[in-house]
């Protein structure tokens, strides 16, 4: 008889984060599996060995559903793994368990190797490439259920139909399956480049194009509607607010940068900071409604100039990360309450000031240099799709000729 706990070991510093452990024991034999995972004492049940989770939604409250996942994940894993070693009928011992843990039975499986490119991608400071892979990576092993790993012989064109299939299924825009498909297939390829398998070429039957995408940006009307919304009794709603106006108010300034500017990067009217997309430095004269969201939050102690990261001993990124989703989970929310007709999100924010600098026949060159693309061609493709009122405006002119 096998047995896995999952046990919180207490950090020896009095209020800071414990390590999650898994406790595996087999003809009593115990062994320690520390999962990196770190929680609060006040957020984990001893008892009952399960996540206790905030009473009202906050920025830990996305960290602890991850944290849950996961756990149910290893678990799975670590299940399957006694599963297998007990159908071989041969004597095993606790060590063996987990190092099948620690170094998947299959090494060729195509989700181990994904696992680990993530993490050598993290080692390498590739962060967002990371998050990218494990995103797609999450998506793809709920979908394979209880295969917690396949080989890489199985990762064949009737596989990614199926999946593509699973993901129309539950409601996934072709562009967002299109997403999944084109970095699932980036994994592969790096598999192949490796030579743990040959090119097989197993995504030439699903979709990996990009369709043009719905209207993301408001006219100027909707940014003021958005600006002067009460939201007085609604503290998290009005942040989600004042971050969306921020971005706008910056030039379509993206939220990564918006999360990890500092208090040194204003200096003498003069916003500077440095693209994380591109690495591109960008100059913003400091205006008065910036300055009066700042004025609305307490920053003190913080070297950041925004209240994204709030504590600067955790994980900075996964603050982030967090903040980002919250935020955004609250704009539509915000766009529900001005009943607009699509979703409002920080994206749209950059789009809105991209769609409104071309409406006021600002040069592309102007608009391009103030977004911090590349190239114009990029802010092109940007203002393709932004406003379609003026073709209407042209189409209603030549019928009322008629």
């Amino acid at each position: 008889m096998t047995t896995i706990k999952v046990k919180l070991r207490l950090s020896t510093v009095k209020g800071k984060e414990g390590t999650l452990i898994y406790q595996v024991i087999h003809k009593r034999v115990a062994r320690q599996i520390n999962t990196g995972y770190r929680l609060f004492p006040s957020e984990w049940d001893h008892q009952k060995s399960v996540i206790i989770f905030p009473s009202t939604e906050c920025d830990r409250m996305l960290h602890l559903q991850q944290i849950n996942e996961h756990i149910a994940t290893d678990i799975k894993q670590l299940t399957r793994i006694i599963r297998e070693l007990n159908h071989t009928d041969l004597p095993y011992s606790c060590d063996r368990i987990v190092e099948c843990f620690r170094y998947p039975l299959n090494q060729e499986g195509f989700i181990s190797f994904g696992k680990q490119l993530v993490a050598k991608l993290r080692q390498m400071g590739r962060n967002r490439t990371a998050d990218t892979y494990a995103t797609v990576q999450n998506s793809f092993i709920r979908f394979c259920g209880n295969r917690c790993d396949i080989s890489m012989k199985e990762v064949n064109a009737g596989l990614m139909i199926e999946y593509e299939n699973y993901l129309k299924s539950h409601g996934i825009c072709p562009n967002s399956i299109s997403y999944y498909m084109r970095n699932l297939r980036a994994i592969y390829n790096r598999a192949v480049e490796e030579g743990l398998t040959p090119q097989r070429n197993p995504f030439r039957h699903v979709y990996t194009g990009i369709d043009k995408t719905v209207k993301r940006a408001v006219p100027m009307q909707v940014v003021r509607r958005i600006r002067e919304l009460n939201l007085t009794s609604f503290p998290a709603l009005d942040y989600a607010r004042d971050m969306f106006l921020f971005s706008f108010y910056t030039r379509g300034m993206s939220f990564v940068d918006m999360a990890f500017l500092k208090k040194s990067d204003l200096q003498h009217g003069i916003l500077s900071y440095r693209r994380q997309k591109t690495g591109q430095q960008l100059f913003i004269k400091w205006e008065k409604p910036m300055q009066a969201i700042l004025d609305k939050y307490d920053t003190q102690g913080s070297h950041y100039l925004l209240p994204i990261i709030k504590d600067c001993e955790k994980d900075e990124r996964r603050q982030y990360l967090n903040a980002a989703h919250l935020v955004n989970q609250k704009l539509k929310r915000v766009g529900a309450k001005l009943k607009l007709s699509h979703p409002l999100t920080m994206y749209v924010a950059r789009h809105a000031w991209a769609s409104i600098a071309h409406s006021k026949n600002i040069p592309l060159s102007v608009i391009s240099e103030g977004m911090g693309h590349d190239s114009e061609s990029t802010t092109r493709i940007y203002l393709a799709s932004l406003d379609a009122s003026a073709i209407d405006k042209a189409n209603r002119v030549i019928l009322k000729s008629i």
